[in-house]
């Protein structure tokens, strides 16, 4: 730790002359992501790309010259079917080398590559082909079930498969079909802000959103990956996300790549014993997984986790705020202090802890603006907030290369977001006298109670410190007095029995430990939290139902 620099002569240091000088190409002109994730790191025909393995215990090593030919080839695959660029094509893919070839070569040819999550059911993955209007899928045969007849994609002319090769059918083998194409492919000529990818949104309050990504949102991660991440050279990286997401697909995937780091592609469900087993066998230096999985890893105790023999040093996370208690659990068995991250769908990552800095790291805190990164809190009025208050998260793309390029066909959600030069996230935070963001829910999420705006994680956090909760939930329930309550839905541990008196205790618990108007008035324990699938807890829902308990109580009472 004492040999690193300040999080302050970081941010100081830094200059966008940094990460333009580590591109290949001119990252203010002609610029291509595949080039810069593949390509370029081909020469040497032993780097290597992927160490990837199945669900089933097949293992594979991957080198980037594989993976620029196999791409050239799919890439020609894409020139004969038509496909140019501005194009959109898909895929519904678990972490399997084809879904790394196929995006490098729709970049290759310019098109726009649309991620489908693998957990979506078939209305989610209709809703998202047809709006982004793809022409192209790539998929499996287990995922293929799940798709829509073809009459409710009008746009999709192609699906190809990789694991199905039976005579007779309408889809494309894809290795086979891939095989018989040529390994020269000469790249499209892309503008740094020539369009990527449309992410979709998790759609935790309404409707996904179509976030559009440049070519040079590749540039935008460079602070994040050699800060935040602490990605070294001689790294190996594993990302555990899911490609289907923003931070799966860039962050575990690409991003390391364009630092021309082995990665660990691992195609099977999570465990925490296969995530320790992967971490030992491949040597992983360099690991950043969900809040969630942390948690899991956690509660699967310190007799597990000694089972191996790990050499991580820099450890991340993004999606929510981890709670203290598994920081603690990781510090303790490991000796390494998970970094916690915030980012968006739209703008990828913006707030972090930094792994290459002497940092305190604060459980529970978003960490301090990126390097590069000018970020505000603003109150309702849109001025700043001051130090402590609850202030809505924007950051001013004029001072990054790689200005959000707004929602597909969406334009009224896009001024929304951006005002001027500033882009609003809907994110609510406060930042302390030392400079740290604490995170403190959805705009829509804040609670009203009696005057007091209450911000949902920090009771959420204070109650996953009692040792009989394993998830909770706070939101905000009508009042007749104070507006609102703080209400908690909580999700108790193997061992515990709901009752009153545990109610009662919990609500104590967050009451001596945060403040008098802060505790939750009530506790209702719960099987589970609604989720999105990237597994945000979907406060709203629980919001909704308690506005409907209160209408149908004064219907009754009224009648």
């Amino acid at each position: 730790m004492t040999n690193h620099p300040s999080p302050v002569s970081i941010i100081q240091s830094f200059s966008w002359d940094h990460a333009f000088a580590h591109y290949d190409w001119d990252p203010r002109g002609r610029f291509n992501a595949a080039h810069e994730a593949c390509d370029r790191y081909a020469n040497d025909p032993n780097r290597i790309a992927l160490f990837y393995e199945s669900a089933s215990g097949e293992q594979k090593t991957i080198t980037y010259r594989q993976l620029r030919d196999w791409s050239n080839q799919m890439a020609n695959v894409f020139r004969r079917l038509g496909v140019k660029k501005g194009d959109r094509v898909c895929a519904l893919m678990p972490k399997n080398p084809a879904l790394v070839v196929y995006i490098l070569a729709a970049w290759k040819v310019g098109a726009v590559y649309v991620p489908l999550f693998t957990a979506f059911g078939p209305q989610a993955i209709e809703y998202r082909i047809n709006h982004s209007e793809a022409k192209v899928l790539l998929t499996n045969r287990e995922q293929r079930a799940k798709l829509p007849a073809k009459e409710k994609m009008p746009t999709l002319e192609h699906i190809f498969v990789v694991d199905d090769e039976r005579e007779g059918s309408q889809d494309h083998p894809f290795w086979k079909t891939l095989s018989k194409a040529s390994t020269e492919h000469s790249l499209e000529e892309t503008k740094a802000d020539d369009l990527l990818a449309i992410q979709y949104t998790s759609g935790s309050t309404g409707m996904p959103k179509g976030a559009m990504w440049p070519h040079n949102v590749l540039i935008n991660i460079y602070p994040y990956m050699r800060y935040a991440i602490g990605l070294r050279d001689d790294d190996v990286f594993f990302g555990g996300a899911d490609p289907g997401w923003a931070y799966g697909l860039i962050f575990c995937t690409f991003a390391p790549m364009a630092f021309g780091v082995p990665i660990v592609f691992y195609e099977g469900p999570f465990k925490p014993e296969t995530c320790y087993s992967l971490m030992e066998k491949y040597g992983v230096t360099n690991f950043a997984y969900a809040p969630t999985a942390y948690r899991a890893m956690a509660a699967a105790g310190a007799d597990v986790i000694r089972r191996y023999q790990l050499n991580v040093r820099a450890m991340s996370s993004a999606g929510e705020p981890l709670n203290p208690e598994v920081i603690r659990f990781f510090q303790e068995h490991l000796g390494v202090t998970i970094h916690d991250h915030y980012g968006l769908s739209e703008t990828l990552m913006l707030i972090g802890n930094l792994n290459t800095a002497a940092m305190d790291i604060r459980p529970g805190s978003m960490g301090w603006p990126l390097p590069g990164f000018d970020i505000a809190l603003l109150d309702e009025n849109g001025n700043p907030a001051a130090d402590g208050e609850v202030g809505q998260i924007a950051f001013n793309t004029a001072s990054i290369p790689n200005v959000f390029k707004g929602y597909w066909k969406d334009p009224e959600k896009t001024a929304e977001r951006l005002v001027g030069h500033w882009f609003l996230t809907g994110d609510l935070a406060t930042k302390d006298e030392d400079g740290y963001f604490w995170f403190q829910g959805r705009t829509d999420d804040i609670i009203s109670s009696a005057g007091y705006r209450i911000g949902p994680f920090e009771i959420e956090s204070c109650l996953l410190e009692h040792p009989a909760v394993v998830e909770a939930a706070a939101v905000g329930k009508p009042d007749p007095v104070k507006g609102e309550i703080v209400k908690a839905f909580v999700v108790l541990k193997e061992g515990f029995a709901p009752s009153d008196e545990l109610g009662e205790e919990l609500s104590l618990f967050v009451k001596t430990r945060l403040s008098k108007h802060e505790y939750p008035r009530e506790v209702e324990f719960v099987a589970e939290l609604p989720k999105t699938p990237s597994g945000k807890i979907q406060r709203f829902i629980l919001r909704n139902q308690e506005r409907e308990k209160q209408k149908r109580n004064e219907s009754t009472f009224g009648g």
